[in-house]
């Protein structure tokens, strides 16, 4: 696996080894020992798939509060994703920006986001499968989110606005206005 870094510090582009032959290829997905040597957090207290139908489907962004904040590692199974991870720690020189990758089953990239991020992707195909590795499981309690549009951090979606997006995701309100407490302070 190599690892790239981002301008966000702490959010890695991940590319896996795939070796081909006759038969097909073969590619090590989960290597926790080489996540390990680069200090990273391995814990997985829950796998989660998420399938979406239509292109230009719009999830997130979310994430969790302290104690249950996640560290996330994303991959596309099937089609193709553009994954946004947003910087949410107060302390954070990069405090509010985002960074985006294209993620796709052709491509084999993985995303990891520490704690303190949001994330949220748009599928640029039919039929993405997405699939993650997370930290902390899932505690509605500790759930918050915000919109993908919100101007606090402008994210520029490749597709535009969404084709499909949920109630919950399209009303957040603005980031600046909601009570937000990532850093569990």
């Amino acid at each position: 696996m190599t690892f790239h870094e981002t301008q966000l510090r702490g959010v890695l582009i991940i590319e896996a080894e795939v070796y081909r032959d006759e038969r097909g290829s073969f590619m090590p997905a989960w290597l926790p020992d080489r996540f390990k040597a680069r200090g990273l957090d391995t814990s997985v207290a829950q796998a989660s798939l998420a399938t979406n139908l239509r292109r230009g489907t719009i999830r997130g962004l979310h994430y969790q509060i302290a104690p249950m904040e996640e560290v996330k590692v994303i991959r596309a199974i099937r089609g193709a994703v553009f994954d946004v991870a947003v910087d949410l720690r107060p302390d954070s020189p990069t405090y509010c920006q985002w960074v985006g990758v294209e993620l796709s089953a052709e491509n084999r990239k993985m995303l990891y986001l520490p704690k303190g991020f949001a994330h949220g992707y748009q599928t640029l195909s039919d039929h993405a499968e997405v699939f993650y590795f997370v930290s902390a499981p899932y505690s509605p309690e500790h759930q918050r989110g915000a919109r993908w549009n919100d101007p606090a951090f402008g994210i520029t979606w490749p597709l535009g606005a969404p084709t499909v997006i949920n109630e919950r995701d399209a009303t957040y309100p603005d980031f600046v206005t909601a009570p937000v407490d990532v850093a569990g302070r």
